[in-house]
Order: C-alpha cells, then structure tokens, then sequence
C-alpha cells in the first residue's frame, strides 16, 4: 500500500515522502493518527503542488538569509559584561549573551547551540563566532565585550 506521509515518521520517511507500507499498518495506525493518507492520483497530484510551494518558500527564505549573513558579516555586535578594575571579566562572556545582543540588536532570534565562539572570552576586546542561521548558511562575526 502506498502512502503519503504528512508528518515525519520514525524510521520510516519524512513528511510528504511517498512510502509503500503494509495495509494493516497504513490503514489501522498510520491514516486514523493522521500521520499519513492513501496515495492516489488526486493525493500524488496535491502533494507536488505542496512541494512546489515549499520549495519557493524555501528558495525565498534562503536568499534572506544570505543577505542577513552578509549583513551581521559587516556589523559589529556589542555585549556588555561586568568588568573587574584590571579588564578582566567577572566569568566569561558565553553564547547566551551572544544570542541576547543578537536578539536586541538585529531582532533575531538565534538557537545559541548554532554559535560557536571561536577561543575563550574572559577580557575587554574583540572577538569572532560563527552563526548559524539557516541549515548550511552561516555568518562569521565580530563581536565586542565592553564594560557594563
């Protein structure tokens, strides 16, 4: 029997994948969860409308991103930390703060497991992280830790 799925299935496919299963398992758990519909002419032909859109969107999206990338490439982010008398920070400045200055700078929300800064932070001065925004589009930036 082949179905169309409409959600990602544990080892089985992901979502809009055209799988052949048995009919038990389509017909009595993957259809009544929702988690997938018999592919039929009619199904198979909405389906490639679907990806059509998805795949604008994507294309769309993507080309934004590089843009964003480009931008935060040429720009430089500002984190502020508590500073001892000598210019040593008070722990290091890590990828939370980095998201935050992000998000109040740029408005972007960024996961802050896709930045990466490069060596440790623990003085005044300037610095360079790698962001990730968008499945393989990143965006290496500078950063400076000023006194609060």
């Amino acid at each position: 029997m082949e179905i169309i799925l409409l959600e990602n299935v544990k080892n089985l496919g992901l979502k809009y994948d055209v799988v052949t299963v048995k009919p038990g398992y389509g017909r009595n758990f993957l259809i009544p969860k929702g988690l997938a519909k018999i592919a039929n002419a009619s199904n198979k032909k909405h389906l490639e409308e679907i990806v059509k859109q998805q795949s604008a969107k994507i294309a769309k999206l993507t080309e934004e991103m590089k843009q964003f990338a480009e931008k935060l490439s040429q720009s430089k982010i500002i984190v502020g930390s508590k500073v001892g008398t000598t210019g040593k920070l008070f722990g290091s400045v890590t990828n939370i703060q980095l998201a935050d200055a992000l998000k109040k700078q740029f408005d972007l929300d960024v996961d802050r497991k896709k930045i990466h800064i490069q060596g440790e932070v623990k003085e005044v001065g300037t610095y360079k992280a790698v962001v990730g925004l968008y499945k393989e589009i990143t965006a290496e930036v500078q950063f400076d830790v000023v006194a609060e």
